[in-house]
Order: C-alpha cells, then structure tokens, then sequence
C-alpha cells in the first residue's frame, strides 16, 4: 500500500513537470511498479525498470513518426 501511495505522489509529481524527456517513463513506471509490487514487493524496482523501458518504447516511437514524415515530405511511400 505504501508503494502504491508513493508511485501516486511520484506520478503526479512528473505530470506536473511534463518535461519531454519524461515522455513513456510515467506509464511505464506505474505498470512497473504495480508489477513489481505483486511479484514480491520489489515496486520501486519494477517502476525503475518500468520507467527505463517506457522510455525507451517511447523513443523507438517518435524515430518511427520522424522516418515516416520524412518519406511523405520526400515523396516516397507514394505509388
């Protein structure tokens, strides 16, 4: 339960902020935590891990749209 309350605290301290570079890291630390949480109290270990996988899903994401943008502005992808 203490987990649970300090993840809250932590995620709405990081909404606060919205900084860019935690972009992925807030979803992925709740799923981690919770996670983490039931498979033998380990919750700030899951968020960690959570956190640092989310981030990098995130980030895997917008390389993706930027590749895909950049086809459509150089005209590529069209038949």
């Amino acid at each position: 339960m203490k987990t649970l309350i300090a993840l809250s605290a932590a995620m709405l301290a990081l909404l606060s902020t919205e900084a860019a570079e935690a972009k992925g890291c807030i979803k992925g630390a709740i799923v981690g935590g919770v996670a983490g949480h039931y498979a033998g109290h380990h919750g700030m270990l899951g968020a960690a891990a959570g956190c640092l996988y989310g981030r990098h899903h995130a980030k895997e994401q917008q390389e993706q749209q930027k590749q895909q943008q950049q086809g459509q502005v150089n005209g590529q992808g069209k038949l």
